[in-house]
């Protein structure tokens, strides 16, 4: 049997384990073989046909499908391809956005041909236009990667409209506390293993009683994932959340 029929027939986190390790054949092997699909992922953010040989972009997100092989782990809940997928579609979608705001160096002597060059203004509308829709897609993305997530914890977003903390104190508090459950490794370990609070070593770290975190626990565990995963939008949301 041929090394590559062997891999074929290797479980991929098994292998995406082994790569962690430092195999280089099966990282290379990942790289090659995943080409198709980070392609498709590439594409979908800009809608249009990728071509791995000559497309900057292809170039991005297969840098971005290495740095989701080395960074992955599966206790934080989702499945290998979920994660790198949302990898490399931030890493284009930000590769993007540096290529927009790269100012193009335009001589006033230059000629204004109507056929040939279109109205500045008008370039710059569509640009605009571009960049929100994109921005619209990966926030579907993260929520998309954000409900699966909650799921592992036997949450759903609808659960969290319920139990979201009404008062700007309290939400302000939750949060602290989920902060401080992120920070504190030994507790992040915890709640990543067993899909919950530790509420009693938790208590000993904050200024808030037993009681109170049981009743926002589902809401401090849905702001502990937020912190815990790559999410640009998401995070951003939840700075104005207070």
């Amino acid at each position: 049997m041929s090394g590559n029929q062997s891999l074929k027939e290797s479980p991929l986190e098994d292998m995406i384990l082994l790569a962690q390790q430092g195999d280089q054949n099966i990282q290379n092997y990942l790289l090659k073989n995943y080409q198709p699909f980070i392609a498709r992922c590439v594409s979908e953010v800009c809608k249009r046909y990728i071509d791995p040989q000559s497309d900057d972009e292809f170039s991005i997100g297969l840098n971005a499908f290495n740095e989701a092989i080395l960074s992955y782990s599966p206790e934080k809940g989702s499945s290998f391809l979920t994660f790198s997928k949302l990898v490399v579609k931030r890493k284009v979608i930000d590769y993007i956005r540096y290529v927009q705001k790269t100012p193009i160096a335009m001589s006033l002597d230059d000629s204004y041909d109507e056929e040939q060059m279109e109205n500045p203004v008008e370039v710059l509308a569509v640009k605009e236009s571009y960049r929100e829709e994109q921005d619209a897609m990966f926030l579907r993305e993260e929520i998309a990667d954000f409900r699966e997530k909650l799921g592992t914890y036997k949450l759903s977003l609808d659960q969290l409209t319920e139990v979201s903390p009404k008062h700007k104190d309290a939400r302000e508090s939750a949060i602290a506390v989920a902060r401080t459950l992120y920070n504190k490794i030994e507790l992040r370990h915890y709640v990543r293993k067993k899909k919950k609070l530790p509420l009693k070593d938790l208590a000993k770290q904050v200024n808030v009683s037993k009681k109170t975190l049981e009743r926002n626990r589902k809401f401090i565990l849905a702001i502990f994932i937020i912190m815990e995963e790559d999410y640009i939008y998401l995070k951003e949301y939840l700075k104005g959340v207070g």
